[in-house]
């Protein structure tokens, strides 16, 4: 017996659910690469990601996903042999420092924990004691979607300042942007990147890269610069340039529509349902881990992001069954675990394009997958996320 009939709930971090706005938007003939029509769509689609980011400095589109985005970070600022601070706090960061290492960078992490966020105060110790300044950037995330963990970037660029280090930070806002709040000129980033299939509901695809002025110096005298990702050349005249060849027409049709509908929606509402949708989320999650076969990864509560909460199965038990029967039972795909928690936890995404049915569904499913298969938890972890959200959104 299956009740998955109807439409299936996606909740994994990335690619998130895509509106059918802007699948429709996207679905239609191709246009003219050289008329006005596209050109204008570029120059809203940069303004707007300047305006995302919150940057005065220039924006950067990709035909690229996350990945392209570090390695169009990290070439046009970087030199070969360069030293490279990592911070660690999860998976991503450290995989943004290897993709570096792969180029003639030379890397240097400074150790963290997949259980907690970066500390700040360890940050600039660490920059302290390079008083040569052979630290030429700082690469972090933040939000790590293996962890979970929500990094303090204000906090962070606070240590970078109060050590008078010149180092560039560098961030990965892949599963933030569009999401949770993001100041990159007040928080003293040099250089913010992203991508198209989180938090910008837009099929994967696109990676964004933003820079500010302190980047645009460093870029002057880098040499991993590379004819596709290269800053310079798609300053150019041409609107071909802004793309290195042929513009992703329809992902950027698609894009339009989701930045419209962000706008609308207004950047702080669209932060306080991501809060109010993941608070609903850690309530139920709290309610569960009662019983002690299940844990939030994350230590502090404090410290859990807004797009993603990762639960550690704590008995050793093998969580498969549970997103086996989450999806082919009832149609919610939930996240599995990564890197060093894969087969050890489970994912819930509430990034990008997600209401209260979508979260209560999903948080449904979960519990019915608990007690039909025998797994210890506390009873009443949707009551819990419902209990939330009405007391926070009032009739």
């Amino acid at each position: 017996m299956v009740v998955r009939a109807g439409r299936e709930f996606l909740a994994i971090p990335g690619p998130t659910t895509v509106p059918d706005e802007v699948l429709r938007a996207m679905h239609r003939p191709a246009v003219d690469i050289y008329g006005g029509p596209l050109l204008a769509l570029t120059d809203s689609l940069l303004a707007d990601l300047s305006r995302l980011f919150r940057t005065a400095g220039r924006s950067y589109i990709y035909i690229a996903n996350g990945h392209g985005a570090w390695e169009a970070a990290l070439t046009n600022v970087l030199s070969r042999g360069d030293r490279i601070l990592v911070l660690e706090s999860g998976r991503f960061a450290v995989g943004w420092g290897d993709a570096a290492a792969r180029m003639g960078v030379e890397v240097e992490a400074l150790p963290g924990d997949w259980r907690r966020a970066v500390r700040p105060g360890e940050l600039e110790a660490r920059l302290r004691r390079d008083g040569a300044g052979a630290i030429k950037a700082i690469l972090a995330v933040q939000v790590d979607t293996a962890s979970g963990v929500a990094n303090d970037i204000a906090a962070l660029g606070r240590a970078v300042k109060a050590a008078g280090h010149p180092a560039l930070l560098m961030v990965d806002a892949v599963a933030s942007l569009g999401c949770v709040p993001f100041e990159m000129d007040e928080w003293g980033v040099d250089v913010a990147l992203s991508g198209s299939q989180k938090g910008l509901m837009t099929p994967p695809g696109l990676g964004f890269v933003a820079a500010g002025p302190r980047a645009r110096a460093a870029h002057e005298r880098a040499n991993l610069r590379t004819p596709y990702w290269d800053w310079t050349a798609r300053e150019g005249e041409a609107h071909y340039q802004k793309y290195a060849g042929t513009p992703p027409e329809h992902l950027l049709f698609g894009l339009r529509q989701a930045l419209d509908m962000l706008l609308e929606e207004t950047l702080e509402g669209v932060f306080r349902r991501h809060a109010l949708l993941a608070e609903a989320v850690r309530r139920a999650v709290a309610v569960w881990a009662q019983a002690g076969a299940l844990a939030f990864n994350v230590a502090s509560p404090g410290e859990r992001s807004d797009t993603v909460t990762t639960v550690l199965m704590t008995d050793g038990r093998d969580p498969k069954p549970l997103l086996d029967y989450c999806n082919e039972k009832c149609g919610v795909v939930v996240g599995s675990g990564i890197g060093a928690l894969s087969g050890k936890a489970i994912r819930i995404a509430h990034m990008g394009h997600v209401n209260a049915p979508m979260i209560l569904g999903t948080l449904a499913v979960i519990e019915l997958g608990l007690q039909a298969l025998g797994i210890p938890h506390g009873k009443g972890g949707v009551e819990a996320a419902i209990d939330w959200l009405a007391d926070r959104v009032p009739a």
